[in-house]
């Protein structure tokens, strides 16, 4: 057994998104990435595709899932499930941060809009 602690993850940013790893494969698990997820208040994220199914999970403030350019608004306690290969943004559209959990399988790939391919590290 392995025990990833939210305080001994390392940190990602990207604009403001910041990442932290707990069950990925660098931290001892063998088929499924976790990570903590923070937004903003008021980022708009990059739409981008990925390669692996995600789910998302809302646990504080509020956020905006753009699925193909529909919006799904998701409250604290919500769900997001997002199918693999579909344009895909997140945004904070309120005043505080939003704090999530995602989950993924290893191996996750990202394509931006740009085509940038991109091996996420919090994933990995």
């Amino acid at each position: 057994m392995t025990v990833a602690t939210l305080a001994g993850a390392p940190s990602f940013e990207r604009g403001g998104v910041r990442f932290r790893p707990l069950a990925v494969p660098s931290r001892g698990s063998a088929e499924l990435a976790v990570w903590a997820l923070e937004v903003a208040p008021g980022e708009a994220g990059e739409a981008h595709r990925v390669s692996r199914e995600e789910v998302f999970v809302l646990h504080q403030g509020q956020v905006t899932a753009t699925l193909d350019g529909q919006p799904y608004h998701l409250a604290p306690g919500d769900a997001f499930i997002l199918p693999p290969d579909r344009e895909f943004s997140l945004s904070n559209p309120g005043g505080e941060p939003a704090h999530l959990t995602v989950c993924t399988s290893k191996g996750l790939e990202g394509v931006l809009a740009n085509g940038e391919r991109i091996a996420p590290p919090w994933a990995q």
